[in-house]
Parts: structure tokens; sequence; C-alpha cells
């Protein structure tokens, strides 16, 4: 049995936890390590059930409490090479923690964590697939400005997914930030739009995903509803009808739910 909470969900800052009865793991700490231990705690899961932290990238948003919580609890702590260069230069691997570079499948608490590749303007991002013990497939997808072909592969027939939602393209451009800003967000190595997160839903909806999460929401760009409508939109005009077909939410409330598999 897999259970799966997105923590926290937005520009601000980024932590999902999955698991099941033998423990779980983070995707990401990206806001204070205090905030993710009451978050954890809120839901019945205790810091030393998590067996490790798997990091998608090195933006602020998904690390800000990786070194506090990580150095506290003695958790360690996976990313790619690329950006665990960008952590050292950043000071957050202070010798604390175990750190291990992964380019391919590791076990943990019971379940097997995959990175694939994304497209962001970082160092080497990457998001995360986690298999249970029982074979059920969950999937973190943020942080990339399209869809790559070895995320669409990793994502093919999973269970559930989380899947970045972060921006109406009308509301962007429309809005106050500056053009370059602009530019770099709706870039291929920028953020997925909701038009793009809801086409890429009803390619997954066909492999056999009937759970869906929506994340990492512009606060500046984006309203939960909008993203929602727009996803439920797509699905929609292919016939499919949910809660039969499928499950669709949107991460980022305060009180998060966890979903059991």
């Amino acid at each position: 049995m897999a259970r799966f909470c997105s923590l926290f969900s937005s520009s601000s800052g980024n932590c999902t936890y999955i698991g099941s009865s033998g423990g779980g793991v983070l995707i990401d700490a990206g806001v204070s390590a205090k905030q993710i231990s009451l978050k954890l705690n809120s839901i019945g899961v205790s810091e030393k059930d998590i067996g490790a932290v798997f990091v998608t990238h090195e933006h602020s948003d998904h690390i800000k409490g990786l070194r506090v919580f990580a150095s506290k609890f003695g958790i360690p702590v996976y990313a790619t090479e690329g950006t665990l260069r960008e952590l050292e230069k950043a000071g957050v691997l202070n010798g604390k923690f175990p750190v291990y570079p992964i380019d391919g499948e590791v076990e943990c608490n019971g379940q097997l964590i995959s990175p694939f590749r994304t497209s962001h303007d970082v160092a080497e991002s990457c998001g995360f697939s986690v298999t249970a013990s029982d074979g059920r497939k969950l999937c973190v997808a943020t942080d990339t400005g399209i869809v790559t072909d070895e995320m669409g592969a990793a994502l093919t027939g999973c269970d559930l997914a989380l899947i970045e939602s972060n921006h109406d393209i009308g509301m962007l451009r429309n809005g106050s930030y500056p053009y370059l800003l602009k530019r770099r967000i709706l870039s291929d190595v920028g953020h997925l739009s909701n038009l793009a997160c809801g086409e890429f839903i009803t390619e997954l909806i066909k492999s056999g995903t009937t759970r869906f999460v929506l994340g990492h929401l512009s606060k500046e760009n984006n309203i939960p509803s909008l993203a929602y409508r727009t996803t439920k939109s797509a699905l929609d005009c292919m016939g499919a009808e949910e809660n039969r077909d499928y499950i669709l939410t949107v991460a980022g409330s305060e009180k998060p739910e966890m979903a059991v598999l």
C-alpha cells in the first residue's frame, strides 16, 4: 500500500512525502525544517520514518530546509551530480548527513526511487518516480519547461502523478513580471503552463493513470480553480469522467490530504 502527500507545493516551497508501512521518503525540502516536521507529524509520520530526501534541483523553493532537516535527523540526501555540485557551492552540504549522487534506481524503505530528466534552467534537474513494494508507481514532475521524452516515458502507466501546472499563459503575459522573467518562464527551460499540463494528462490517462495532482502553482500567475478547470476541460473533451475514470486534485492546501493507493 502506497501513501502520497504533497506537504507543500507552490512557487514558495515544495516538499512531497511518499511512503508505506515501512517508512517513506521526501521529494525536496523547500520550506523550513520546522514546517516540514509539523506537516509530517500532522499526517502521522515521524521524522525517523524518513529514509532519505531526494532533491530535484538547487533552487531555494526546493532546498530551503534541506541542510537543517537532514542535519538534525541524519537523513541521507540523494541528487544528480550537477545538483550536488550546486548544493556544495551553496554551503548546503555541511558533512553532517550522508550525500549520494543518483543516476539510476535506489532502494529506500522498501521503495524503488528512480530519477528522470526534466528541462529547467539549472545544473541538472530531474523528477522522481517511486515504486512501492506492491508495484504501485507514483511520480513527481515539476519545474520543467517541456515534457521531455524521458519524463513522458517515466510517467506513462504510473498510478499517481504530481505534475506541474505552474501558470496561466494569459495571466503571466499580462502580469507585472519583467519581460525577461516572463520569457524565461515561458521557455523550454521554464515551467509548464496549465494548458501544457492538461495536454500531458490527457496522454497519461490513456496509459492507465487515474490519479492526478496539479502542483507548483504560481501565486502570482495562477489560481487553483483555473488550473483545475483547464485540466478538467481537457479531460472532458476526450470523454473522461471525473471520479469514474480519474481523480483530480490541486496541491498546496493548508491541510494536506493523504492519498492511499
